[in-house]
């Protein structure tokens, strides 16, 4: 009796351990839970996850611009207009903190616009030398990084600046892409407006129910864009069908034939969607390597900027009007055709060679840039630089431009980085690793207004940007129209690529060679 009696104290002992382990077990994983997601500020998405881990030693993840201005502006001036018009944005007085399953905007308490908006003074440079101290200062920046105690963002004045000033802005990726900084930059300009009013979000569920809305937002829905496309076709087709389906009751000949005819039509539709799908998805997957050159390799820890004089917008559509072909063509052939004769000059053999760029694609509506983040794909365009022939070029260049049209790829490049956002960052910078080894260089190629712009009373005169290149990629190509002019801007690993102005010098040769070609066509042709 006595021994069953402890028998059962004991066990009931063991089992009332056994319920407070198993509560504290419930607690620790939900504390977990909400410590990674319940922290005070917006979750950070997973696409702009990836990109603010994806900053390495010969990269860092920051878009660089430029704008110079006549006549100069003050410090003064440039703070207030910061103030009155940036901060209206919240996420540009948030700093990041970061945590184990990703990463939150919280307000920067400590916020100073004296940290974030800087004088600066270029070193003295013979005349007719300006440019390269600018350059240089433009070339240190882009490598070195941003306070992650502060803001991910700076801008550098330089007060004189050939009788003017230049401005030189650095912003991470993770805050925005390129598309959304441009909306940034119409409400900074003189009469830009301030964005928009953002609608406050629904309070973030705690422990296991915020753990499933963060997986359905920032995992699943990226997918949900591509299933969506598939399913708006399905939708064509039903109610395509359900419109046949009358038209029998109103002719039943008639409407048996369309009927038929109009089931295989959209049958073959969708087989052609999922193929494309498919094909796409093998496309990023599998994809070959590029020509080996010497910008391509192990890239080191400096930069070199160069960019050159605009070329007029008009002659540029002449061009390519007469050639039949888009401005986009003309251009991505003249960057192909820089790029193998910089490589010629220096004895290297590209007969039959083509490199690989990666092109960012937007894939929101351009009314919602205001909202920031990164809401984009990435084209890869591989470029005939062994091609000599410029109009035999700049034709092949419009052949696989057109092979692009309609391609999921963007889309799925964009789903990948969201997927790369949820996991630990070696798993993230493998993955993405092996598209970097794939790819030569980064390329922008972005239209801005055909007028040019005032800034604080200044004229804006000139206006480039770089996206980042990311793992071993060394070369970035930005190509803006803006003001009547196109300006075609480089930025290189110095190992790589040490002299990134012999690549510029190129640019304008190899349009002029079209325009002469353009020149010597009959007329009416």
């Amino acid at each position: 009796m006595v021994t069953r009696i402890i028998a059962k104290d004991a066990a009931r002992q063991a089992g009332e351990s056994a319920r407070k382990a198993a509560r504290v077990v419930r607690k620790n994983v939900k504390n977990a839970v909400s410590g990674t997601l319940g922290l005070s500020g917006e979750r950070m998405s997973k696409v702009d996850t990836a990109w603010l881990r994806m900053d390495c030693d010969s990269n860092l993840m920051m878009i660089v611009g430029v704008w110079v201005l006549k006549p100069g502006i003050t410090y003064q001036a440039l703070c207030n207009r910061i103030e009155e018009r940036l901060l209206k944005y919240p996420r540009f007085t948030q700093r990041v903190v970061q945590d184990a399953g990703g990463a939150t905007w919280v307000r920067d308490t400590k916020f100073d616009i004296k940290k974030q908006v800087v004088i600066e003074k270029l070193p003295k440079k013979p005349k007719g030398h300006e440019q390269e101290a600018l350059q240089d200062r433009v070339a240190e920046l882009a490598m070195l990084p941003l306070d992650p105690k502060h803001p991910l963002w700076q801008f550098h004045l330089v007060e004189n600046y050939l009788g003017g000033s230049a401005m030189m802005v650095r912003i991470h990726h993770c805050i925005a892409d390129g598309i959304a900084l441009i909306s940034v930059t119409q409400s900074l300009v003189d009469g830009g407006a301030p964005p928009p009013e953002r609608k406050a979000r629904a309070p973030q569920r705690k422990g296991l129910e915020g753990a499933q809305d963060w997986i359905n937002h920032s995992f699943l829905k990226p997918f949900a864009k591509l299933s969506a496309k598939l399913s708006a076709k399905v939708m064509d087709v039903a109610g395509a069908g359900a419109a046949r389906s009358m038209d029998m009751l109103n002719d039943p000949q008639k409407g048996i034939e369309q009927g038929v005819g109009g089931a295989i039509d959209g049958a073959v539709d969708l087989a052609k969607m999922a193929y494309q799908i498919a094909t796409d998805t093998a496309a990023l997957v599998l994809m070959s390597n590029d020509s080996p050159t010497r910008l391509k390799g192990v890239p080191g820890t400096q930069k070199r900027v160069a960019w050159c004089q605009p070329i007029p917008l008009e002659e540029v559509k002449s061009v390519s009007k007469a050639l039949n072909c888009s401005i986009n063509d003309v251009l991505m052939s003249c960057v192909a055709g820089a790029i193998g004769q910089y490589l010629l000059a220096r004895g290297d053999q590209v007969k039959g060679k083509e490199i690989r760029a990666m092109v960012p694609v937007n894939l929101r509506p351009m009314e919602h840039a205001y909202k920031l983040g990164n809401h984009f794909g990435l084209a890869p365009i591989v470029l005939p630089i062994g091609i000599d022939n410029p109009v035999e070029r700049v034709y092949e260049v419009r052949r696989r431009m057109s092979q692009l049209k309609g391609s999921m790829q963007p889309l799925l490049a964009f789903g990948m980085l969201a997927m790369a956002g949820l996991m630990i960052k070696p798993a993230q910078d493998a993955m993405l690793n092996l598209f970097s080894k794939k790819t030569t260089a980064v390329m922008t190629n972005v239209p801005g207004p055909r007028e040019k712009l005032k800034f604080c009373g200044a004229t804006l005169e000139q206006s480039l940007f770089w996206v980042p290149q990311s793992g071993t990629v060394g070369l970035g190509i930005s190509i803006l129209s803006y003001g009547g002019g196109v300006q075609f801007g480089v930025m290189t690993d110095s190992i790589l690529c040490p002299d990134p102005q012999a690549i510029i010098d190129e640019f304008e040769p190899e349009f002029a060679k079209l325009a002469m070609v353009t020149l010597m066509l009959p007329w009416g042709d």
